[in-house]
């Protein structure tokens, strides 16, 4: 799957629902589907935050040469790189199938190592979707730079919260 790669841009916002499964943002959806040929998400644990970072399958396609890429910016700073415990970030996702109308069911494992709970706000930031559990994003109040988020979270739970007590 050569070529430009997949953007994800948007947010969303799902409650766990019957069956316990969550939705994938609508805005998200035809990204990833796009992305992954069929109707699959690929979850892994981010790196640095408590929250999971999710893609398209044809991202997977990218990972040899981001490694050659890190390697040689850590060969060029004179610092060290391990290649296989990076490649062990990497590689390590889920494919986590969803149906037509993105509902799916979270990975236990992933949500442990995320704190995950009822609750899933959805960030796509260019080559990936972050996925949080909104009070692990809510810890983060006091860095700027998660200010967007947290105010966009706060207000897509609310309408979510609303609707679902409509119900």
């Amino acid at each position: 799957m050569a070529g430009q790669p997949y953007i994800y841009s948007g947010q969303g916002f799902s409650l766990l629902r019957d069956k316990n499964r969550f939705v994938l943002p609508n805005v998200l959806r035809s990204t990833v589907r796009d992305s992954s040929g069929k109707d699959v998400l690929c979850l892994a644990k981010h790196p640095e935050w408590k929250c999971l970072v999710g893609f398209g399958a044809s991202r997977v396609d990218e990972f040899e040469s981001q490694l050659d890429a890190e390697q040689a910016r850590a060969d060029a700073a004179g610092r060290p790189f391990n290649r296989d415990k990076r490649a062990m970030q990497l590689y390590n996702f889920q494919q986590v199938p969803f149906d037509g109308s993105g509902r799916f069911t979270m990975p236990e494992a992933l949500t442990s190592l995320a704190a995950l709970d009822d609750e899933l706000f959805f960030q796509g930031i260019g080559r990936t979707v972050l996925i949080w559990s909104p009070d692990e994003l809510y810890k983060l109040a006091d860095d700027p730079d998660f200010e967007a988020a947290i105010a966009t979270c706060r207000s897509l739970q609310e309408a979510e919260r609303a609707k679902a007590k409509k119900k």
